[in-house]
């Protein structure tokens, strides 16, 4: 019970930051490093990629309950491709940071959360 409600608030917590950067594009800068404010291509790409893409991984077991446990699969599985792809590049890049360390920490704990097997 405790577990399926963690794996409803990750999912939910997917959807948050999807709404947050379709809505608001120029306003994740803080939160991503990504400074696209004058650039139309550059929002375009935060809110479909940031936004959209979040959106649907994230509401996607929540309106599909009865296939809901492969699809927090496929979420926690990306959230730790994520979390790799992070790790290599911030030491490829240089940008072993606070905000990427936190980031990193959040994917790991969505990841492990929503591909804990039920019981």
């Amino acid at each position: 019970m405790i577990l399926n409600i963690l794996k409803i608030a990750a999912a939910v917590g997917t959807v948050i930051v999807g709404l947050i950067s379709a809505v608001n594009p120029t306003g994740v800068s803080g939160f991503t490093g990504l400074d696209v404010a004058g650039n139309p291509r550059g929002i375009t790409e935060v809110r479909a990629v940031l936004g959209a893409f979040f959106i649907g991984l994230g509401l996607a077991p929540l309106i599909w309950r009865s296939k809901a446990d492969p699809m927090y699969l496929m979420l926690g599985f990306t959230y730790f491709v994520v979390a790799g792809v992070r790790t290599i590049s911030m030491f490829v890049d240089g940008s072993v940071v606070q905000s990427n360390i936190i980031s990193i920490i959040s994917e790991i704990i969505f990841g492990v959360i929503l591909v804990w097997p039920k019981k």
